[in-house]
């Protein structure tokens, strides 16, 4: 019984009520080298880009994007790796950008791989394997002892998985499934797949300091508290998330926040519409601002969800119809919560 009920409350966690700014479109991307944008980061030079394809990495500086209604690449890096599929950007704890070569659609990759590009000196490339077989995941964030965090593309339930120590050297490094996180639901409209874009994971950014966490879908970002400065605590923490809508995007994957806590979100272009740089002012503070439980400690790491990643088998790594791990998972709930009623009940004589 109660393990039935252990697994009956392992849902998304209800996100905590605060009234968000509308996002600010700053500029339309319209760079055919950023059509598939899929992530950014932020600092005082501007924006920093990658895009989902080519056989090179490329990290794009978008100088006037935040300054102006500009979104032209001003500066380009190349890196002289031959990515898979590179989907996020994230900053490690000494400044260096971390590339994301997560991508696995077809989910049929033996390793996927992290790109460390310094300031200054050679690009590094890390080889990471996962412990329960191959999955798609376009969400990435670095802890402060130097381990990527990456989170998965399943639709409800995605994994969070972790090295236990930084990586060094080609690898491969093996993941560790750390936890299950699972977006709220949410009605904002927008995105390529409808209501399932709600619920699926397109990527991942830290504030500056690291005291918020933000994971984002097609239509929304999710804000979470971090006050230790842990992403993984403060995933599978006990922490409410604030919600921030982001309505409207045609594939929104991109997220990131400026130094001084602006939420940034980008977009791919689809279907002929661009993407845009939208900006949501002070977007770190409303989550900073929310206290934790009492006794808030990270969840024990659950047993993954048994369904594969629901993504389709193009290149665009757009989920494809069809029963959403999400709505798997609130059946089997349904069926066990009905079980324990059921079986509270007295029974009738024939």
């Amino acid at each position: 019984m109660e393990l039935l009920l252990a697994g009956a409350v392992a849902l998304a966690t209800p996100p905590v009520a605060v009234a968000a700014p509308a996002p600010r479109a700053h500029c339309a991307v319209t760079d055919d080298d950023l059509g598939e944008l899929s992530g950014m980061v932020v600092d005082g030079a501007g924006v920093v880009a990658v895009a989902d394809s080519g056989r090179r990495v490329e990290l794009h500086l978008l100088g006037d994007a935040l300054a102006g209604d500009d979104c032209a690449i001003t500066d380009t890096r190349t890196v002289d790796v031959d990515p898979y599929d590179a989907e996020d950007l994230a900053r490690g704890p000494d400044g260096a950008v971390w590339v994301a070569d997560t991508g696995d659609n077809a989910r049929r990759r033996d390793t996927v791989a992290v790109i460390v590009v310094p300031a200054d000196g050679e690009a590094r490339l890390h080889r990471l394997s996962y412990p329960d077989g191959p999955h798609d995941a376009e969400a990435l964030l670095v802890d402060p002892q130097g381990r990527p965090v990456v989170v998965t593309k399943q639709v409800g339930s995605a994994g969070v998985y972790r090295t236990a120590a930084p990586p060094d050297g080609v690898g491969p490094t093996p993941l560790e499934l750390v936890g299950t996180i699972a977006l709220p639901p949410s009605s904002t409209q927008g995105g390529p797949i409808g209501g399932l874009g709600s619920r699926t994971v397109t990527g991942a950014a830290a504030s500056a300091d690291g005291r918020v966490v933000a994971l984002r879908s097609y239509t929304d970002a999710w804000l979470y508290p971090a006050p230790d400065g842990d992403p993984v605590a403060a995933l599978l923490g006990t922490g409410a998330p604030v919600q921030v809508p982001l309505p409207g995007e045609p594939q929104g994957e991109a997220i990131a926040f400026t130094p001084a806590g602006d939420l940034v979100s980008g977009s791919e272009t689809r279907d002929g519409e661009p993407g845009e740089i939208r900006v949501v002012v002070g977007a770190a503070g409303l989550a900073a601002a929310v206290p934790p439980p009492r006794g808030t400690a990270p969840a024990p790491a659950p047993t993954p969800d048994p369904a594969p990643d629901v993504v389709a088998e193009e290149d665009d790594g757009v989920p494809s119809p069809g029963l959403p791990a999400a709505l798997g998972g609130a059946v089997v709930v349904g069926v066990l919560l009905a079980g324990i009623v059921a079986m509270s009940l007295p029974r009738r004589r024939r």
